[in-house]
């Protein structure tokens, strides 16, 4: 369902692009502290165009809306993202 449904039929709407869903669903899974899809969704976002600057600016702009903790916590998610990416091999 989620490969078909999901990821087959509303990512691939043609109403947002594939960048801009990443940036509403990035939001909505720090938001609701939902980190278990988080890491992997900030992953695609990167794959998708979204920048490691514009992830921070969404992520510090949630910070004063959603709360402290559920910011931070996706910012060490971030970090431990591009930093994994980063390294060589």
């Amino acid at each position: 369902m989620t490969d078909t449904v999901l990821f087959g039929d509303i990512w691939e709407r043609p109403g947002l692009s594939p960048r801009d869903r990443s940036l509403v669903t990035v939001t909505a899974l720090a938001s609701l502290y939902r980190t278990d899809q988080l890491g992997f969704h900030l992953g695609k976002a990167l794959e998708n165009g979204v920048t490691k600057d514009e992830l921070i600016e969404v992520i510090t702009h949630l910070a004063f809306y959603t709360g402290w903790p559920n910011a931070m916590t996706a910012m060490t998610q971030l970090k431990e993202i591009v930093e994994k990416a980063e390294q060589p091999g």
